[in-house]
């Protein structure tokens, strides 16, 4: 099994490239949200792109429980349990339709719902603020983004995008944003496990040996981000924020 594992990544190019991309799931998941988005695509390079989001899910597994601990005070559960109920219908949707595409199809699915992320962001910026609290409190708001996460999430691992689209309009502080993200993603990333398992197929022994070896990437990565996100200022974390979710997008689309 530790030869198949090895066996996964080649050379020495691709173990830089697959560690690098550990410490930014660590980071996502304690600080800059969607910085982990911009490893999508490169893990989809690395291992194809549904392969791969078997891989993502248990080295996302690992990172979600250093966020959901550190930062398990300030967690905003109303706004999880807005979005669970349609976001696992969302799930569902993904997984039936998941099990019948190629890899081309695949990674073009992935791309689409990190761009209707985009587009969900830009479209609320042009809105005026009262506008924006109109359509945030409308009923409709949460099971709308709960389904679009739930969905992107199976296909991809792609929700970053989404999620921090839906948080930042919802102006929680920055402590706030990265807590309800971490707790949320961790309930439908460890449903996720079981039906990648033994529906997709696309969990095996050597891929988990795998990321038990990328472990200290992660937890490197949770500590960078925890720093950072003491650091930043509440305006600069919302830019940054923004910017990585345009980066993961065009990554996506163009690699």
């Amino acid at each position: 099994m530790f030869e198949e594992a090895l066996a996964l990544l080649p050379d020495t190019s691709s173990w830089v490239l697959y560690l690098t991309c550990a410490l930014l799931i660590g980071m996502s998941k304690t600080g800059i949200q969607n910085i982990g988005s911009l490893a999508l695509p490169l893990f989809a390079i690395l291992f194809g792109a549904k392969y791969s989001t078997g891989i993502v899910l248990i080295l996302l597994a690992f990172a979600d429980l250093m966020g959901v601990i550190y930062y398990r005070k300030q967690l905003v559960w109303s706004e999880v349990l807005k979005l669970l109920p349609m976001a696992l219908v969302g799930l569902t949707a993904a997984l039936i339709i998941g099990k019948y595409i190629d890899d081309t199809s695949f990674k073009i699915i992935m791309g689409a719902c990190i761009i209707l992320g985009i587009g969900i962001m830009f479209w609320m910026e042009k809105l005026g603020k009262t506008k924006q609290l109109t359509i945030t409190n409308g009923n409709w708001y949460s099971p709308l983004f709960g389904f679009i996460l739930g969905f992107s999430t199976m296909i991809g691992n792609a929700a970053g995008p989404a999620l921090s689209v839906y948080l930042l309009t919802k102006n929680l502080n920055k402590y706030a944003l990265v807590a309800t993200g971490a707790w949320f993603i961790m309930i439908l990333n460890y449903i996720k496990i079981p039906l990648q398992v033994f529906v997709w197929q696309n969990v095996s022994w050597a891929s988990v040996l795998l990321n038990f070896m990328a472990l200290p990437f992660i937890i490197l990565g949770g500590v960078l981000g925890i720093k950072l996100v003491k650091l930043l200022p509440e305006k600069e974390f919302r830019i940054i924020i923004t910017g990585m979710v345009i980066i993961s997008c065009l990554l996506m689309i163009f690699i």
